[in-house]
């Protein structure tokens, strides 16, 4: 595969990812933002954590877990095809920098309890999910 094809490549799949965490975002926003908001403490912490951006992350790092695993023990770990899914697909897909700019404007607001919630999750739970990503990914 030349260069080039692999640029292009990159450039598609990480629109498609950028594409699909707009649809996962926006599915997960909907549900979440119809919880009543009663102006109490919990009600209040449920609607100013970002669950999309941490369900995001979520998949993001278990198929990146997958995608590393499986062509690892599958395929040929120097594939291009590896360097399109994971860079491209999942660059593209995934939230890193949203996740921390939510938690900094979550402390900017004084919301401290709720951001350092959502830095513990934004670390430990996709590190899990990319480990629990090359299980699966090993089992097969």
């Amino acid at each position: 595969m030349t260069s080039f094809l692999i640029g292009a490549l990159l450039c598609l799949m990480g629109g498609l990812g950028a594409v699909t965490r707009f649809v996962l975002d926006t599915a997960v926003k909907q549900p979440w933002s119809r919880i009543p908001d009663n102006a109490d403490e919990r009600t209040t912490a449920i609607h100013a954590f970002p669950l999309s951006t941490l369900v995001v992350n979520i998949v993001a790092s278990l198929l990146a877990g997958i995608v590393a695993a499986a062509f690892v023990y599958h395929g040929d770990p120097a594939s291009p095809w590896r360097l399109v899914l994971a860079t491209g697909f999942l660059g593209g897909f995934s939230t890193f920098s949203t996740a921390i700019n939510e938690s900094v404007t979550l402390l900017r607001n004084g919301k401290r309890a709720v951001a350092a919630a959502n830095i513990v999750l934004e670390y430990v739970v996709p590190l899990l999910c990319v480990a629990l990503g090359w299980w699966l990914a090993a089992a097969l």
